[in-house]
């Protein structure tokens, strides 16, 4: 590999590695969208929400007497919350095993193990974006919901975070193995044989 191959490796991975971290703080956080209920008196207590993969969180504002909060298991329709949380572990999975064969590609004459870690990262990216549409579509279907008591939801920064991380995993991956890809011939009668090899 020439140097400035290896240079456009490195940044690629250096993108990857923001993906990584990025999908990492949405999977831990419970900030993927926050809940609001409808409030008809003006000096009427409500209870306000925010979830993630694994909890929500509730919040019940009292005029007058301050905030009571609390944590526990989220209950989301259906099984929407087990699959949007089975789909992110996934991600983390494809992440690890991308994140080895990377690590090992620096030794030499492993370049070719830069493809499938371009492939689980590309992997990775597409299990979170899973992730945020079942996640979204579930904050949906409850709002919809006639046994619910919030009305308005927002998504909030994990959300982002989630985004974020599927553009700059599945893109770094696509990136990384065109990279990583060996070099096409130059010359049309010149075979891939031929052709010098890698450094």
């Amino acid at each position: 590999m020439s140097q400035t191959e290896a240079l456009k490796v490195r940044l690629t991975l250096l993108c990857v590695l923001a993906g990584i971290v990025l999908a990492l703080v949405a999977v831990v956080t419970d900030h993927w969208a926050v809940l609001s209920p409808h409030v008809e008196h003006r000096n009427a207590s409500c209870q306000a929400a925010h979830f993630g993969l694994w909890r929500i969180c509730t919040k019940r504002i009292v005029p007058g007497d301050g905030t009571d909060r609390s944590c526990g298991p989220i209950t989301l329709p259906g099984e929407y919350s087990i699959s949007a949380a089975a789909i992110a572990i996934f991600s983390l999975g494809f992440v690890i095993v991308g994140t080895a064969c990377a690590l090992l590609s620096f030794r030499k004459k492993r370049d070719y193990l830069l493809r499938p870690a371009a492939m689980f990262f590309a992997f990775a990216g597409l299990c979170i974006f899973v992730s945020v549409e079942v996640t979204r579509q579930s904050v949906k279907r409850m709002v919809d919901s006639e046994d619910t008591v919030w009305i308005k939801y927002y998504y909030s920064w994990s959300f982002a975070c989630a985004c974020a991380a599927f553009v700059l995993l599945f893109l770094g991956g696509l990136a990384l193995l065109l990279f990583s890809l060996p070099r096409m011939p130059r010359n049309p009668w010149e075979s891939c044989m031929d052709a010098e090899p890698e450094h």
